[in-house]
C-alpha cells in the first residue's frame, strides 16, 4: 500500500504509519483520515504485523481537522466513516477497533483529532516541544472523537474539564504528570523511542499480547467484573498454542522466546 499523504512501512513485525502533509501541519482532510483507516486495516489483517507505530513527518503531529471538509458530515449528526476495508483510528466502533497495540509518537502541535488519536492508542511518547489542546469550544463545537469520554478516564474529571472546557493548551511535561503520555524525549527522538517500545512488544508472544490488551479494554469499557469472569476462560486457548509451548521451552532453556503467533 502507498498513500500520498501517509507513509507506510513494515519492519520487524511493526507497521510504521506516518502522517505526511507537513506543509499543512498534517491537518486531517478526509483523504488523510481514510488513508489512516486503511493502514489500520492492514495492521489488523496482516498476521505478520504485531504492533503499530503512529507518527508524523515534519514539525507538528497535526494542527487538527480541515473543518470545512468535515462540517457537512457533522451537520448530519454523523462522524466520518472509515474507508472500505479500513478500521476506526479513533476506536469509537468496537467492531472496527484494531486488536493489536499501537504506540504513538508526537511533536509540535497535537490538536483536536491529534489528542483524540492519542487517547485511542496504548502507549504514547512525546517530544519535549509538544503542545496539546482540545480547542473545539473555540470554534463553537465540541469534541466528538472520543476526548469527552476518554480524557476523564485517563487524567481524572477535574483535570479533563480543566482543558476540555477552556480550550487551553498544555505541554509534554504536564501531559506526563497527568499520565497522558509515558515518555518525554528531546525533539527528534520521539519516533526512535516509540519504535523501540513497539519492537519490544513485537518480540513478545502475539496472541498473549492481544489477549492482555483485550482483557484490559474489557475492564475499562465494561468494568472489572466483566474482565475478571473472562480471565481463566480466555487463557485456555493460549495454553494450547505453539507460542505457549515455546514460552515454556525458552524458560527451561533460559533463552528468549521465538514466537510465531500461533
Amino acid at each position: 500500500m502507498k498513500f500520498d499523504n501517509l507513509s507506510f512501512e513494515s519492519r520487524d513485525h511493526v507497521l510504521f504509519m506516518g502522517l505526511n502533509r507537513p506543509a499543512k501541519r498534517n491537518a486531517f482532510d478526509l483523504a488523510l483520515y481514510r488513508s489512516l483507516s486503511l493502514a489500520y486495516g492492514e495492521l489488523e489483517r496482516n498476521s505478520d504485523l504485531r504492533c503499530g507505530v503512529l507518527f508524523a513527518h515534519g514539525d507538528h503531529f497535526t494542527g487538527g481537522i480541515d473543518l470545512p471538509q468535515w462540517a457537512p458530515r457533522f451537520a448530519e449528526g454523523k462522524f466520518i466513516d472509515p474507508a472500505e476495508g479500513g478500521m476506526d483510528p479513533l476506536a469509537l466502533d468496537e467492531n472496527k477497533t484494531v486488536s493489536k497495540p499501537i504506540v504513538m509518537a508526537v511533536q509540535g502541535w497535537c490538536l483536536t483529532i491529534g489528542l483524540e488519536l492519542l487517547l485511542a492508542t496504548d502507549i504514547r511518547v512525546a517530544a519535549d516541544n509538544t503542545r496539546f489542546a482540545q480547542i473545539e469550544p473555540k470554534r463553537g463545537i465540541y469534541a466528538i472523537g472520543g476526548a469527552t469520554v476518554r480524557l476523564p478516564q485517563e487524567i481524572g474529571w477535574g483535570n479533563a474539564m480543566r482543558y476540555l472546557l477552556t480550550s487551553d493548551e498544555f505541554g509534554a511535561t504536564e501531559a506526563l504528570r497527568l499520565g497522558l503520555i509515558q515518555d518525554v524525549v528531546p525533539v527528534g527522538a520521539q519516533l526512535a523511542r516509540a519504535a523501540d517500545i513497539a519492537m519490544t512488544i513485537a518480540a513478545q508472544a502475539p496472541l498473549a499480547v492481544q489477549a492482555t490488551l483485550r482483557s484490559s479494554r474489557i475492564a475499562r469499557s465494561q468494568g472489572a467484573p466483566a474482565a475478571i469472569t473472562r480471565l481463566a476462560p480466555d487463557l485456555v486457548p493460549l495454553l494450547s498454542s505453539e507460542d505457549a509451548k515455546e514460552g515454556i521451552q525458552s524458560f527451561v532453556e533460559r533463552r528468549a522466546g521465538k514466537f510465531i503467533g500461533r
